[in-house]
């Protein structure tokens, strides 16, 4: 079974494997964890009988008028099973009060975000992908 937290408390690097699959410098756990930490909100997935971290979604923010969504991520063995969907819409949530959500994303995901009511639009963005 999944259970879904807000909280990284009891997440250690030992619980955050095998994520960022297909980036050319993938973070360490431990850069992943920062990270959780770091996020203005972050939404869990984790397998019960495990306890690893096997999907997770972040928020950065002014607190104010706009977020952005940077990470959403489930590990492929994870897949397939509305995982990443509870995770936006939990993220989603947290962010009502918000005029504006931005993401980023591949062409190709953005019929995953349409269901949600997002709009694609045009962005722009810099990656170094050394930099980690």
């Amino acid at each position: 079974m999944i259970s879904y937290t807000d909280s990284i408390e009891s997440i250690t690097t030992a619980k955050l494997h095998g994520f960022f699959v297909g980036w050319s410098n993938q973070p360490s756990p431990e850069t992943h964890l920062k990270l959780l930490a770091n996020s203005f909100k972050v939404v869990l997935a984790r397998d019960d009988k495990t306890g690893n971290v096997v999907g997770f979604i972040t928020a950065i923010s002014d607190g104010v008028l706009s977020a952005y969504i940077p990470l959403l991520e489930v590990l492929p063995a994870y897949q397939g099973q509305g995982i990443g969907q509870e995770l936006f819409r939990r993220m989603l949530d947290k962010l009502s009060g918000m005029y504006m959500v931005d993401l980023i994303c591949d062409k190709e995901l953005q019929s995953f975000y349409a269901r949600f009511g997002m709009k694609p639009t045009n962005g722009m963005s810099i990656r170094k992908p050394g930099k980690t």
